[in-house]
């Protein structure tokens, strides 16, 4: 896996954004964003570690009672929160790939939900940037960019995620990645 940070006329979409280690904003602090579109009007897309430890049928009825009932729940950021977005992925019969889709309506999901290979995650809201702020950002390096990986959702969905592909990088990300918030605990 490399690292790259674009110039500003780069498209992210399908390219995860992780966090600079040194990022403190609490609300991507340490965070594994799935960018699911990037054009001249902004970005989009959703965080991929933080677990809500609940499933969607927990959220309302409708889902309780629907075949989506056990699809894990993520906070997947700041922005509307209390909209639920659906993702799914599923290898590539045509290729070594995978199939990502993105958003999602439930009637849909509940047709994929049960097949071989499918992976499907849903989320409370999305992260967000208006045209030009993800560009800015990545000039500032408060992000790293890197490649969507298939087995992505093999490894743990929480923070951790963010260390093991921060430490795929090279090993001067893996150290960043492993160092401690408050230096005086080492």
């Amino acid at each position: 896996m490399t690292a790259r940070n674009p110039d500003s006329s780069s498209e992210l979409g399908g390219s995860l954004l992780l966090a600079h280690p040194s990022l403190r904003d609490e609300n991507f602090k340490h965070t594994v964003i799935l960018i699911a579109s990037h054009d001249s009007e902004g970005a989009m897309g959703v965080v991929l570690n933080r677990p809500l430890d609940r499933c969607l049928g927990e959220l309302n009825t409708e889902f309780g009672l629907s075949g989506l009932a056990q699809v894990p729940l993520f906070a997947g950021g700041p922005v509307q929160t209390t909209q639920v977005i659906l993702c799914v992925w599923r290898p590539n019969p045509e290729s070594d790939g995978f199939q990502l889709m993105f958003g999602i309506d439930p009637q849909r999901a509940e047709e994929l939900v049960n097949e071989e290979g499918v992976h499907m995650r849903a989320f409370l809201g999305y992260a967000g940037w208006t045209a030009g702020q993800v560009e800015e950002e990545l000039e500032r390096d408060t992000w790293v960019v890197s490649p969507l990986v298939a087995d992505l959702l093999e490894d743990s969905p929480d923070e951790q995620l963010w260390r093991d592909l921060l430490a795929q990088i090279d090993d001067e990300w893996k150290l960043l990645a492993d160092e401690p918030d408050d230096p005086s605990v080492n």
